[in-house]
Order: C-alpha cells, then structure tokens, then sequence
C-alpha cells in the first residue's frame, strides 16, 4: 500500500516545531519518529496516531476515527483517523497534538 503524499506533507508541515523528527517506510505507509519514538503514520487514506490508552476510548468516539487491529489484535493507544475526517488544519493538529502529547510523556 501507498502512502498518501498530500496527507504526508501536511503531516510535515504540522511537526515541524516538534523536536527530532525522523520519517521511516513501515506498515506500507510512512512513519513519524519523534524523540526517537513512532508518533503518527501515514497511510494510504488515513494517519494512525500513538495516543496515551487513557484517552482511547474517547477518541474512538470521535468522527472517523477507530482503534487499530493488527492481526485480528485490537492496540489501545493507537487509532486511525480516516483522511474525510482531517480536512482541516484545526482538524489535524487535533490529532497530531494528542499524538505529541503522549509521546512527551514516553520514556
């Protein structure tokens, strides 16, 4: 699978205040290392972001956005959000920000 490139620009644009940010072709898609740790990728019609597990359930109750399964294994913490649901800049750096914030709070 492909990875969107528009969806990965905006994705650029939107870390690029954040510290030590390093991209990597994984899961078919591109990923976003910040602080040496995966924060967001990008696939093909959607990002997936590393969320604190706390919030998870909250956020899979949002518009367009559901908890990643990997091998018939559900991963809390971890969510999609469908490309529809990011249209906006104030809808991305939503996502992106809970994506940060969790990954300030890793070790």
């Amino acid at each position: 699978m492909a990875y969107n490139e528009k969806l990965a620009e905006r994705l650029r644009q939107a870390l690029v205040a954040a510290p030590q940010v390093e991209e990597k072709k994984m899961f078919g898609g591109l990923a976003f290392m910040v602080n040496d740790k995966m924060c967001l990728t990008v696939g093909a019609n959607r990002i997936m972001c590393r969320i604190d597990p706390d919030l998870h359930q909250e956020a899979i109750n949002k518009k367009g956005c559901s908890t990643v399964v990997m091998k018939g294994r559900e991963y809390r913490g971890y969510v999609h959000v469908n490309e529809n649901s990011l249209r906006t800049p104030a809808a991305l750096n939503y996502w992106v920000a809970l994506a940060l914030d969790f990954n300030q709070k890793l070790v």
